[in-house]
């Protein structure tokens, strides 16, 4: 199921202490209970994979976003065992509801059982899919009163722009399009290194790709926040 990924830190921080701090300080005490045991259960079941789980205190800011913003309707790229889809379940109103696309359900099935005990089950409609053919579908469907709140892209990086094109057509005016992973291990400043795996630089050209983009685009407002390995918030203008 791909690349092991043991050995490798997603936060930049510099500073293991402050890490540590910051995690033991303010991330930790308020994290929800389910949250922690999903997390737990993802490392205890994939360890090799847990990095692709989005950090908790990047959980935090993706759920007093939607929170402040009022968010009832949202999408989702990239699920893997449901640690932002299930932070974005409990921040949402009863009646909010989250598409959730991922090319494999198995990873999702790891993290349903905690999402069922939250009692938010019914808030998410899970397609098993590739996400360009399914965003594709969304589109070709989409009314302008029914666009989405809130998107979170964590998925494969190589097709994020492929997925901003789409994503604007589908997220309102003033929504929030979030892409993670836009520092990309502090990879964006260099060249391929061989001391990374390498699928890392992979995806190196891709992310620094759609960065350079991304800060072109006059069709957004944006701010790249240096939490986890990076998380581009881009705001749809009218």
């Amino acid at each position: 199921m791909g690349s092991d990924h043991s050995g490798i830190n997603k936060c930049l921080l510099q500073s293991e202490a402050l890490q540590k701090y910051i995690f033991e300080t303010n991330v930790y005490p308020r994290e929800h209970k389910l949250l922690k045991e999903l997390r737990e259960e993802t490392e205890a079941k994939i360890p090799g994979r847990a990095l692709m789980s989005v950090p908790p205190d990047e959980g935090q800011l993706l759920s007093i976003l939607i929170k402040v913003m009022n968010a009832k309707k949202t999408i989702e790229l990239g699920v893997f065992t449901g640690y932002s889809l299930l932070t974005t379940a409990l921040a949402l109103p009863k009646d909010g509801k989250i598409t959730a696309i991922d090319i494999d359900r198995s990873y999702y099935e790891i993290g349903l059982p905690f999402i069922q005990k939250a009692g938010v089950e019914n808030k998410i409609e899970f397609v098993e899919s590739e996400a360009l053919p399914a965003l594709d579908k969304l589109v070709e469907e989409a009314k302008e009163d029914d666009l989405f709140d809130f998107a979170f892209v964590d998925a494969d990086k190589i097709n994020y722009h492929k997925y901003h094109e789409r994503l604007l057509k589908l997220v309102k005016v003033n929504g929030l399009i979030l892409y993670d992973n836009t520092l990309w291990f502090g990879t964006v400043t260099g060249s391929p290194d061989p001391k990374y795996p390498e699928w890392i630089n992979h995806s190196l050209e891709s992310v620094i790709r759609l960065n350079k983009e991304l800060a072109a685009d006059p069709r957004v407002e944006l701010a790249q926040v240096c939490i986890g390995d990076g998380l581009t918030i881009c705001r749809r203008l009218g």
